[in-house]
């Protein structure tokens, strides 16, 4: 395991989102302080604000993926082809693995309603499947970076 691999697992585990604890595992090596990756990512949690959508460690891994290969003047038509390209890349490597990029699929689990997310506390995926989504989209980059 990579030290960024754990570091995305240890700023889960210390009660980051997934979001956050993907992004900020790789944030300064990428040029963005692990501060404001953090504020930048917190949004994105539990599938965009816990509204059970896109996995948080998914998204965490996008904005990765933005901030190596991502356009910042808009005639680079390449560095937009690449970060597509890499995006496609880690969701069939996501899916996979995990069957869906969806937060709700992946825990089993309505987490947009409090309901949904005492299920979801109650059955132990923040603390089981959780870490294992963070683990995998951190080692996916790691692949892809």
């Amino acid at each position: 395991m990579t030290k960024r691999v754990q570091k995305a697992i240890d700023e889960f585990n210390s009660g980051f989102s997934c979001s956050q604890s993907v992004l900020a595992a790789y944030s300064e090596s990428l040029g963005l302080d692990a501060k404001t990756a953090l504020m930048i990512a917190q949004p994105f949690g539990g599938g965009m604000a816990q509204m059970g959508k896109t996995c948080g460690a998914v998204t965490g891994a996008y904005m990765a993926i933005g901030l190596k290969y991502g356009r910042y003047q808009v005639f680079d038509e390449e560095a937009r082809d690449k970060t597509y390209a890499c995006v496609r890349e880690f969701n069939q490597e996501f899916i996979t693995r995990h069957g869906s990029l969806i937060c709700n699929d992946l825990l089993g689990c309505d987490f947009s309603t409090p309901e949904g997310r005492e299920k979801a506390q109650s059955q132990g995926l923040h603390d089981e499947l959780c870490p294992r989504l963070v683990q995998s989209a951190a080692e996916i980059l790691e692949s892809i970076l």
